[in-house]
């Protein structure tokens, strides 16, 4: 006689049998899409030369398959994770995707996470059931079902979990507890009620998303992403979505979040990555870079444009048809007048400076031969010549000549006398003093906010581009034409062939398939384009940007259709945000909405219980978000002496390398002890990396400034010389509030003066 235990392991045996084969099923129909897709793609690449029409057709087709064969690949880990059995007595299978059984009148087979009937799978409690009888979590290993975890969710159940209401807690907690990757996952299987309702809000508006560390603000904000291009995909696939990150370290560590929920189409930048043709990753000192995000940097620019049109003292005087002319101040300045009163960009406003100045030259000529005896054609040849003499034009190129952003950007900062002139109103000495650099400076981040302002300024005066672009499409046309005569006129094409290409496509159509780029995504083409308007653009530490960092995103997303989320607590940028209302105020008043994200999912409890310490001493009031675990590690401090740090901290990051085992570590330090340490501990240190290299956060120890640490996570934290990550920043108790809380597991502390105050939890 079976004992009541042994009943119960066969059951569960029994039951991860069927979801075995239910789970088998699945990826067999996963696998006949990736064949009948991949069949498909090569039948297209196949198609070899054709008309332009077939070409374009083809291109279509190639970016279609490609698309679909690359969304399902990414769904291959993890492609079902869940079950619903309802009141009814349906039952539901969740997954990454929809899957259909067609033979069946397309019976679902699969329940994308994203659809509406998935819903009650992340919010469905035992107060408020909405039909669900019992919700199961599946674990699964590759293909392989391991384990599940049900939920019965009935108000007569003995338990429902924890206090603080957590769905499917052992998924969640086997989730959390597992090892780092350098690689941010999906929590798709795990989305609890707080996160489903943020993720799953409407699109108009801003709203933003305020969470403490740990809260998953970012798998949030990402899932988000995944979640509108879902629910709102003809507008957004055409203009496309806009994910902002803090730096490239941070944009490669969530790099696969979105592809593995079956989204490709998404466009991850940093705000210095925003201006198309410019790599701006070089260092300044964090003075000049809080500087220029100032608001006021406006005023300044528009001054130094201002600058560039200029007058003469009195004269110019020029060779025009063997005899002088003079390029006189008062037409000049009437010219200059005009042309901002136009209101128009500086370098559209050219056009009106110019048109001014040559009616004015045209005057002077007419007078000099004797304009009684001139007529209109007279007056029009002469104006002509004016504009064709090299010399008049180098004159007038002069005094209001047709710039770059980069141009009046390079020359602002390298010209002490030009900064002066530009930036007194607005900026003291010493401030002045910060921004000059040399010549041909590389660009830096916080150039990029000032180069797209720039460029609004300036304008682009296309006018001479769309003048050739008319050319090629004239000839695009007769070329089509000529395609066209020539096939009409093929004997070999059969009358009801020739018919068809006639009654189809007409030269005109011809011309412009053959120019349309097909194959470009809308995140693609809004990478070339510094005018693109993205239909929703999510923006991840959004407490760090400047204001004219702010500026630039406003002007990527018109309809302020947003989603910003952050931590005010955990701003370390001096010209960072203090308040959500000071962000958004210029920009929609009072016109938004908050969520807040309250538990912490990363952080033990044992470490939160550190940094509750250091947020308590900030000025804001803010609180601690409730960790839902505990490690079982107790957080350490170590004292080294100054003299002897550079010589024993090899040895700590190795016993921690050790005591982690196959997880990751992050040794956090001061920007100036990053220089001093790093060679030190990553020579002796096998499998260390120093900064933000690509692979660093693949390494099983990176070492990082806090800055660089910025929303990404680790197994093990160690915080070196707190007091200088402390004193080397205007906002030093934020910064080490961040350091303590991007441990999933471990933090120990080393330190080798006196210990912040704030650090009284630790022994």
């Amino acid at each position: 006689m079976s004992s009541p235990r042994a009943d119960r392991e066969a059951d569960r045996t029994d039951e991860i049998t069927a979801e075995q084969q239910y789970v088998s099923m699945l990826y067999a129909k996963l696998d006949e899409l990736r064949r009948d897709t991949t069949k498909r793609l090569t039948e297209t690449l196949r198609q070899t030369g054709g008309t332009p029409q077939a070409r374009t057709e083809r291109d279509i087709s190639t970016t279609m398959y490609t698309d679909k064969l690359t969304q399902l690949s990414a769904v291959e880990h993890g492609l079902c994770f869940g079950r619903l059995d309802l009141d009814s007595g349906e039952v539901f299978h969740v997954g990454r995707l929809g899957l259909f059984d067609e033979e069946d009148e397309y019976e679902p087979l699969l329940i994308d996470w994203r659809a509406p009937a998935a819903r009650p799978f992340y919010l469905a409690t035992a107060a408020a059931r909405d039909g669900v009888r019992r919700r199961r979590h599946l674990r699964t290993r590759w293909r392989e079902v391991v384990d599940f975890e049900d939920e019965v969710l009935d108000l007569d159940a003995a338990e429902q979990g924890s206090d603080l209401g957590l769905a499917g807690e052992a998924t969640l907690l086997a989730a959390l507890d597992a090892r780092r990757t350098g690689q941010m996952g999906d929590i798709v299987a795990t989305i609890q009620a707080e996160q489903d309702q943020i993720i799953r809000a409407g699109m108009n508006g801003v709203l933003v998303v305020q969470g403490g560390p740990g809260t998953g603000k970012t798998a949030v904000a990402l899932h988000r992403a995944a979640y509108l291009l879902y629910t709102f995909r003809e507008q957004l696939t055409k203009r496309g979505v806009l994910v902002v990150g803090p730096n490239s370290t941070f944009l490669r560590y969530i790099g696969q979040v979105l592809p593995s929920l079956g989204e490709t189409g998404v466009l991850l930048s940093t705000v210095g990555g925003l201006f198309p043709g410019i790599t701006a990753t070089a260092a300044e000192p964090a003075r000049a870079a809080e500087i220029k995000g100032w608001a006021s940097m406006v005023d300044v620019l528009t001054a130094a444009v201002r600058d560039r049109q200029q007058a003469p003292k009195d004269h110019i005087e020029v060779q025009f048809d063997r005899e002088p002319l003079r390029i006189q101040r008062r037409d000049v300045t009437h010219a200059r007048t005009r042309a901002r009163r136009s209101r128009k960009p500086h370098n559209l406003a050219r056009r009106v400076f110019l048109q001014e100045m040559f009616s004015a030259l045209t005057t002077q000529v007419a007078d000099r031969l004797g304009r009684d005896l001139l007529d209109r054609r007279d007056l029009d040849e002469i104006n002509v010549e004016l504009r064709g003499d090299p010399a008049v034009v180098e004159a007038l190129d002069g005094l209001w000549p047709e710039l770059t952003p980069q141009e009046v950007l390079d020359d602002l900062l390298s010209s002490p006398e030009r900064l002066t002139t530009a930036a007194r109103k607005h900026l003291d000495p010493g401030e002045r003093e910060e921004l000059l650099r040399e010549p041909g400076a590389e660009w830096t981040p916080a150039d990029v906010p000032l180069l797209d302002e720039l460029a609004e300024l300036l304008g682009v005066d296309d006018a001479k581009e769309r003048e050739e672009r008319a050319r090629q499409a004239r000839e695009e046309l007769a070329y089509a034409q000529g395609v066209l005569h020539i096939m009409e006129q093929d004997e070999e094409i059969a009358d009801e062939e020739r018919l068809r290409v006639s009654d189809v496509l007409d030269a005109e159509l011809l011309a412009e398939r053959h120019q349309t780029r097909s194959d470009l995504t809308a995140a693609e083409r809004a990478a070339e384009d510094r005018t693109w308007t993205f239909g929703h653009v999510i923006v991840d530490e959004a407490q760090e940007l400047s204001e004219m960092a702010w500026r630039v995103l406003m002007r990527r997303c018109p309809s302020r259709s947003m989603t910003l989320v952050g931590d005010i607590a955990q701003t370390g940028a001096p010209g960072g945000a203090r308040s959500w209302h000071e962000v958004l105020g210029p920009y929609v008043a009072d016109r938004w909405k908050l969520a807040e994200l309250t538990v912490n999912y990363r952080t033990p409890a044992e470490i939160m219980t550190v940094a509750a310490d250091v947020l308590d001493a900030m000025d804001t009031e803010l609180e601690a978000p409730t960790s839902v675990r505990s490690s079982g590690h107790r957080p350490w401090l170590r004292h080294v002496a100054e003299e002897r740090l550079a010589t024993e901290l090899p040895g700590v990051v190795a016993d921690e390398l050790h005591a982690v085992g196959d997880g990751r570590l992050a040794v956090l330090l001061p920007p100036e002890r990053l220089a001093e340490l790093g060679g030190k501990v990553a020579e002796e240190v096998p499998g260390t990396a120093v900064g933000t290299r690509p692979d660093g956060l693949e390494s099983p120890a990176v070492l990082l400034t806090v800055e660089q640490a910025k929303g990404l996570e680790f197994d093990s934290v160690l915080v070196v010389d707190p007091a200088g990550v402390v004193e080397e920043s205007e906002r030093g108790l934020n910064d080490l509030y961040v350091a303590l809380t991007r441990a999933t597991q471990r933090l120990g502390v080393v330190h080798t003066g006196e210990v912040p105050d704030v650090l009284g939890a630790l022994s």
